[in-house]
């Protein structure tokens, strides 16, 4: 008997690129598109040996209860934000990771975040869609200092594209690299960058690195963005930061709880840009991503992965 394989939590933008991305000799997948908590597991999940989830929370003690699960595919680089891996590994549930299919998508979108808040684009656009003009003077990100923080896929395509745009780069890395960009300690960078991006894994060790002192390190007039994960920073004290005004804008892309309710002192700050997550959401990227889910999935069925995909799972040109 073939395993049960259920795709628990797809989504409009995703269907379209599943369906692009699937073989007709692909094992049997149900696609479910119904919203559930995560009481409904043991449910949807009945029978099921393997699972591909989009970022929806897997409590291991509810997980526990799905007997057939060993398998989750995770869609993206950080399960651990939404499930303990290690715990899951004890009940015989290994969780696969899918990393570098979006360091293009993401760090294009954190240097739009640097220009949107370089030139305060989110509060105009506010404001003229209100009855409001005013317009507002901005910086030239042209031969700024940018401090990358975290240089790995993602980093090194944000110091790419900046270089490109004339800014200045040097970075910071927990372990030391300077083939990407030149290398400084993280007090420095924080003290010297006119603009901070953010690109950490989310661990034990990295989670609040950007502390209440850290954040007082920052230029006053400062640019902050974060397209990496929303519990690397004490939120709390970026916003009483911003307040004060020694951080100037702040561009995220992710929060410490998702999704931002809107009483959340964030979503109505005046000196932030939001956006909904979706630094790694382009076609492109989701195509990889699931081209990439899809030959885990095979292989882990006997399967022979896609000939016609290179190693981003999407079609050799």
């Amino acid at each position: 008997m073939s395993a049960r394989i259920v795709f628990i939590d797809c989504n409009d933008q995703l269907q379209p690129v599943f369906d692009a991305v699937s073989r007709p000799d692909d094992p049997p997948i149900f696609v479910n598109r119904t919203a559930f908590k995560s009481d409904d597991l043991p449910r949807l999940l009945e029978g099921c040996e393997l699972v591909i989830d989009d970022h929806s929370s897997m409590p291991t003690d509810i997980v526990a209860r799905c007997k057939a699960l060993r398998d989750i595919v995770f869609l993206g680089t950080g399960p651990q934000s939404y499930m303990d891996v290690e715990a899951l590994r004890e009940h015989g549930v290994k969780v696969h990771a899918i990393k570098g299919y979006g360091d293009t998508a993401v760090a294009e979108h954190a240097i739009a975040l640097m220009f949107a808040c370089a030139r305060d684009l989110a509060r105009m656009d506010r404001e003229i869609r209100a009855g409001s003009w005013r317009p507002r003077a901005g910086v030239q990100l042209t031969g700024k200092r940018l401090g990358i923080i975290g240089l790995g896929g993602i980093g090194a395509e944000v110091a790419r594209i900046a270089r490109g745009i004339g800014m200045e780069v040097f970075a910071w890395n927990r372990t030391p690299r300077s083939e990407t960009a030149a290398p400084i300690e993280i007090e420095a960078l924080l003290r010297d960058a006119d603009v901070v991006s953010l690109h950490l894994a989310l661990t034990d060790e990295t989670r609040g690195f950007l502390d209440r002192s850290r954040l007082a390190l920052l230029k006053r007039g400062a640019i902050l963005v974060n397209t990496a994960r929303g519990a690397l920073i004490d939120e709390t004290a970026l916003i009483e930061a911003l307040n004060r005004g020694d951080i100037a804008r702040a561009g995220l892309d992710v929060f410490a709880l998702e999704p931002l309710r809107a009483e959340h002192p964030l979503a109505s700050h005046d000196s932030v840009t939001l956006s909904a997550h979706s630094g790694f959401r382009t076609y492109e990227a989701s195509a990889t991503l699931l081209g990439r889910a899809l030959d885990i999935v095979r292989k882990l069925v006997g399967q022979t992965p896609s000939p016609l995909t290179g190693e981003g799972g999407i079609a050799k040109q």
